[in-house]
C-alpha cells in the first residue's frame, strides 16, 4: 500500500537536501559520486571529496557576501563542478538558479534580474559573454566567476574556479544547517513555449517529498552506487531530480557528459542502471538500431518477427499475469536477439529507463519493452517538482501510469488534470496572479493537460488545453496525437500538425537522419543529402503511403490531408523546439509560415 501525503510529509518533516547529504555521508563517503572524462580517460570525485568541495565553495560565496535568501545563477554544461557549485550555495542558505546555455544575452539578463541574482557562475568564455553587454542591466549582481578557461583564465574581475575553492572548508555543522525545509533550494525556469519564462519556486522539502515518493515509485531497495549519465539541460527539473539530487540524496554514481549528442558514446562507455531520457533520444535510438539492421533484410526481418511475438509477452509479465511458457518463450527470443541489441547500444545492465518531458507513443514504448529495455513513461511539469504519475514496473502503453505515491490525482469538471501533494511548488517568483491561476484555493495544481483515467487509475494524456487545434469547421483535434501517429512513419523522425482555423489539417514533416539514407541507399537514391531526400518524388510517394496507413485510425476530420517534408532536423534549445525537444509551436509557425500558406493556397 502506498504511503499517503502526510505519511511522506512525516517522514520529511526538519528535513533538507543537505540533511539527506549529510546522512548518506555517514557509510559512503568514500564512494565514487562522479565520473567524467578528460580526454580518453576517466576520472572520478568521491562524495567526500564532494562535501569538502562544497563546503570551500561556501565558504567563498560567504566572503562574496552570499548569505540565506540570496540567489546564485549558474550556466554551465553537465560538468562535474556543477554538483559541487550547487551545494555550495546550498550550504550558505542561498538559492542557486540554473539557466539554460542557449540563453541569450537578453534572456540572460531577464532570468538574473528576475530572480534579483547576487553572483553569476558560469563555465566558460562563452557563457560569460552572454552576461558582459547586459552588464548595467544587472545592479544586483556584485560577483562573477569561471570555472573552466579556454584562454588563459578569466578576465580581469572575474573569478576562477580556484579562486571558488581556495578558501578553508565552512564548519560541516553550520554547512550541514544553513538551510530550512521551507527555504528554496532552487528556482526552475519554464522554457517559455509560451510568453516569458515563469520562475517556479520549489523547496526543500518539496524536493525531499519528491525524491521519498520516487524511491518507493521505484519499487526497489537499490539506490546507492546505481549509474546514470547526466547529459540533459540541469536548467530542466528532469535532469536535476535524476542526476543531481539523486546523486547527493540517493547516492547515484553519476557519469557526467557535457554533450547531449555524446550519449550514444556515454552509454556504450558507463552501461547504466537508471537513465532518463526526452522521447527524441529513445527515437534515435530506435531508428539507429533498425538502420543498422536494414543492412541485412533477412536478419532485419527475423527481429521484427521476434519483437512482434515478444511485446504481448513482456506486457503480461511486467503486469504478473505470464505463464511460465510466456517467460521461457521471452528468454529464448532474447538470448537469440535481443540481449545482443541492448549490449551494442549500452542499455545492458538497466534496472530502470524513463521517459518523459514530451509524449512518446505506445508503439514506440512497446518496442523497447519487447526487447528487454525496462522502459517506463513519467509525467509531471517543474510545478510539481518534477513528477505527477508514474508506473515503473507495471507499464501499461499509451498511459503514464497512477499518481506517485502520496500524490492526490483527479480530472476537473474539463478534464484538466489536477493534483495536489507534498511536490507541488511554492508558486511562481514575483508572479502572484499566475500562481494564483495556477494553484487554487484548495492546494490543487492546474496543470493545464486534457487527461482520462481508468478503472485503476492510470492516466492517459490527451493534449495540452491550450494546444488543441479549433478547425474553420469548430472541429476539435489533439495535435500531440496527431504528431505521434506520424512519427510512426518509418521515414519520419520529427512532425508539427497544423489547422488552427484552418479547412483542414496539415503537417510539417522531417526526415529521419537514421532511417532515410538507409531507405534511400535500398531504392536506389544512395548518396544524396537529407535535403535533396526531400525533394524526390519517390521518398514523397513512400510517406504518403505510410500517412495513409497511420491516418486510417482517426475521423476524417482530423487526418493529415497535405504535409510539406523538410530534411534538416529540427534541434533541441532553438527557435523550433525546447531544450528538451517539445515543439515551440509559435516559432515554428512564424519560421515556416510560407510553406504552412502554400499547402492552404
Amino acid at each position: 500500500m502506498a504511503r499517503t501525503d502526510a505519511e511522506i510529509s512525516a517522514a520529511v518533516e526538519g528535513h533538507t537536501v543537505l540533511t539527506y547529504f549529510a546522512k548518506l555521508l555517514q557509510d559512503n563517503a568514500g564512494r565514487t559520486a562522479l565520473r567524467w572524462l578528460d580526454g580518453d580517460e576517466w576520472k572520478s570525485m568521491t562524495f567526500g571529496e564532494l562535501e569538502e568541495t562544497a563546503r570551500r565553495i561556501g565558504a567563498t560565496l560567504a566572503a562574496n557576501g552570499v548569505g540565506r535568501g540570496d540567489r546564485v545563477v549558474l550556466m554551465m554544461r553537465n560538468i562535474a563542478e556543477f554538483h559541487a557549485i550547487d551545494l555550495g550555495v546550498l550550504m550558505v542558505g542561498a538559492t542557486p538558479v540554473s539557466i539554460y546555455n542557449s540563453s541569450s544575452p537578453d534572456q540572460v539578463a531577464y532570468l538574473a534580474s528576475h530572480c534579483d541574482a547576487k553572483v553569476a557562475i558560469v563555465e566558460d568564455e562563452s557563457f560569460l559573454a552572454r552576461f558582459e553587454p547586459v552588464l548595467d542591466e544587472l545592479p544586483s549582481l556584485t560577483a562573477r566567476f569561471m570555472v573552466r578557461s579556454t584562454a588563459g583564465g578569466p578576465p580581469e574581475g572575474v573569478g576562477s574556479w580556484d579562486d571558488l575553492v581556495a578558501a578553508e572548508p565552512l564548519d560541516p555543522e553550520t554547512a550541514f544547517d544553513a538551510a530550512s525545509p521551507g527555504d528554496l533550494a532552487t528556482i526552475i525556469y519554464t522554457s517559455g513555449t509560451t510568453g516569458s519564462p515563469k520562475g517556479v519556486m520549489l523547496d526543500h522539502e518539496n524536493l525531499c517529498w519528491t525524491l521519498e515518493s520516487l524511491r518507493e515509485a521505484f519499487e526497489t531497495d537499490s539506490f546507492i552506487g546505481q549509474k546514470v549519465v547526466s547529459y540533459l539541460p540541469m536548467a530542466h527539473i528532469a535532469e536535476r531530480v535524476t542526476s543531481h539530487y539523486g546523486c547527493v540524496m540517493n547516492g547515484y554514481e553519476v557519469s557526467c557528459c557535457p554533450e547531449p549528442s555524446m550519449i550514444a558514446t556515454y552509454l556504450a562507455g558507463v552501461r547504466p542502471n537508471i537513465i532518463f531520457g526526452v522521447p527524441r533520444v529513445w527515437e534515435k535510438l530506435y531508428a539507429g538500431v533498425n538502420a543498422a539492421l536494414s543492412a541485412d533484410p533477412e536478419k532485419k526481418q527475423k527481429v521484427d518477427e521476434a519483437v512482434e511475438a515478444a511485446a504481448p509477452l513482456a506486457e503480461r509479465m511486467a503486469l504478473g499475469t505470464a505463464t511460465q511458457e510466456d517467460i521461457d518463450t521471452w528468454n529464448f527470443l532474447d538470448a537469440v536477439a535481443f540481449s545482443t541489441i541492448r549490449q551494442l547500444v549500452g542499455l545492458d545492465e538497466l534496472d530502470l529507463a524513463v521517459t518523459g518531458a514530451a509524449p512518446m507513443t505506445a508503439e514506440l514504448l512497446t518496442w523497447f519493452r519487447a526487447i528487454g529495455v525496462p522502459l517506463a513513461e513519467i509525467y509531471g511539469m517543474s510545478e510539481s517538482s518534477g513528477p505527477i504519475s508514474f508506473a515503473a514496473r507495471r507499464v501499461r502503453a499509451g498511459t503514464v501510469g497512477p499518481a506517485i505515491p502520496g500524490l492526490e490525482l483527479a480530472l476537473a469538471e474539463d478534464g484538466e488534470v489536477i493534483c495536489r501533494g507534498g511536490n507541488i511548488f511554492r508558486g511562481y517568483l514575483n508572479e502572484p496572479v499566475k500562481s494564483a491561476e495556477a494553484l487554487d484555493a484548495d492546494g490543487w495544481l492546474h496543470t493545464g493537460d486534457i487527461g482520462e483515467l481508468d478503472e485503476d487509475g492510470y492516466l492517459r494524456i490527451v493534449d495540452r488545453k491550450k494546444e488543441l487545434i479549433i478547425t474553420a469547421g469548430g472541429k476539435n483535434i489533439s495535435p500531440a496525437n496527431l504528431e505521434a501517429s506520424l512519427k510512426n512513419i518509418p521515414l519520419v523522425g520529427q512532425a508539427c500538425a497544423i489547422g488552427d482555423n484552418r479547412p483542414f489539417v496539415s503537417a510539417l514533416l522531417v526526415l529521419d537522419a537514421e532511417a532515410a539514407p538507409v531507405w534511400a541507399a535500398a531504392n536506389g537514391l544512395a548518396g544524396k543529402s537529407l535535403a535533396e531526400l526531400a525533394q524526390e518524388p519517390a521518398v514523397i510517394a513512400e510517406i504518403e503511403r505510410g500517412l495513409a496507413e497511420v491516418m486510417s485510425t482517426f475521423n476524417n476530420a482530423e487526418r493529415v490531408k497535405k504535409f510539406t517534408l523538410f530534411g534538416e532536423e529540427w534541434m533541441p534549445d532553438s527557435e523550433l523546439l525546447t531544450p528538451t525537444s517539445k515543439l515551440k509551436r509559435r516559432g515554428i509557425h512564424a519560421t515556416f509560415a510560407r510553406e504552412i500558406e502554400a499547402m492552404y493556397s
